[in-house]
């Protein structure tokens, strides 16, 4: 690798819906602020699919997905002052931002005013597509660069570039702690990581899946316990129990139905995007002072905090690592929801 721009190695989706293959792409050159990562190993997040397939609106293609980086900096610009060739890092859902408006002077870059730029499937300042993890490596600046602790492994840390901040988030803003309870709606690949940051943090969780198929495993992550919301007797023996409900699943909702769960002043906080809108009576939030919130992924600040938080208590994403041939076979695999809780890609197979 050069100071040039050059190209690398990734897999891209040539055009909506159709097969990720290998190919190359340009990567710009190591800028004064810029990192160079070799990229070790990649998450697939379900927005990858939901946006490699036109779902969330019209992308840019080729696009190569991958917004949960794992890696080793390689390279460094002169003006770097956070880095050092040989650190581990990572780089999540966005890669820059104006920097200069009041939600990223406040460390809430994701909010940004006149827009972050995305990771993939973004324009840069440049006006050039973004291109994110499924490849070798990237460059990114340093600002948009977070530090992976010694602690946790880069497969397992992986995955906490989106599914980790992106329940992190929601779970301190609405303090989540000692004394609190708390549901988790679903257990898939952000919904097992907030079972295991909201115990993390002391409360008392329940998950509410479809079935008690992964009743188990829930229990093993933190769980305190486990609910079928395909049993209506679920919605009223829980009935004004929660605090908060954090759904993680990226389907419609029966929101009246979950919002009775909450207690008087409870909040509903979505972090799973359906692509379809969803219906609600608002009497269901006016009845009890009730919230119906969304939260997006969370600021560098935070996801450093996380980070660090997850090393400290030992917590990585439950992870089934695949080749980069396999990307095809695993969103196949994660629409039927099956996998346990993370596909990651190893990024030497690219």
């Amino acid at each position: 690798m050069t100071e040039q721009i050059t190209t690398v190695t990734a897999y891209a989706a040539p055009a909506p819906d159709a097969p990720l293959e290998r190919t190359t792409i340009p990567r710009r050159a190591v800028g004064e602020t810029d990192v160079l990562i070799d990229i070790k190993y990649a998450g697939i997040c379900h927005s990858d699919i939901h946006q490699a397939r036109d779902g969330w609106g019209e992308g840019i293609f080729p696009m190569v997905p991958g917004h949960e980086i794992a890696g080793v900096v390689t390279q460094v610009g002169p003006g770097v002052t956070k880095f050092a060739v040989g650190d581990r890092v990572g780089v999540g859902c966005m890669v820059d931002s104006c920097r200069t408006c009041e939600n990223c002077e406040a460390g809430l870059e994701q909010y940004c005013t006149r827009g972050n730029v995305g990771t993939y499937n973004a324009l840069d300042k440049n006006g050039e597509p973004t291109y994110g993890g499924y490849s070798t490596h990237i460059v990114v600046d340093e600002a948009f660069t977070v530090r992976i602790p010694d602690g946790l492994p880069l497969d397992v840390a992986a995955p906490l570039l989106c599914a980790g901040i992106t329940t992190y988030s929601p779970l301190r803003r609405w303090n989540a702690g000692p004394g609190k309870k708390i549901a988790v709606v679903g257990l898939g690949g952000l919904g097992h990581m907030g079972v295991k940051i909201a115990h993390a943090l002391g409360a008392e969780v329940t998950v509410l899946s479809q079935s008690l198929r992964k009743k188990a495993d829930g229990e093993r992550l933190g769980a305190d316990h486990y609910y079928a919301t395909s049993d209506d007797a679920t919605f009223e023996q829980l009935a004004g129990t929660f605090d908060m409900i954090l759904s993680t699943v990226s389907a419609p909702l029966p929101l009246d139905k979950y919002l009775g769960l909450l207690r008087p002043e409870g909040a509903f906080v979505n972090v799973g995007a359906p692509e379809e809108p969803v219906s609600l009576n608002l009497f269901s939030v006016i009845g009890g002072g009730k919230t119906l919130a969304g939260s997006m992924i969370g600021g560098i600040r935070e996801t450093q905090e996380m980070l660090d938080f997850c090393a400290e208590h030992g917590l990585g994403s439950e992870i089934e690592l695949i080749r980069a041939d396999q990307i095809n076979e695993a969103y196949e695999r994660v629409l039927a929801s099956d996998v346990r809780y993370r596909f990651v890609i190893d990024a030497a197979t690219i």
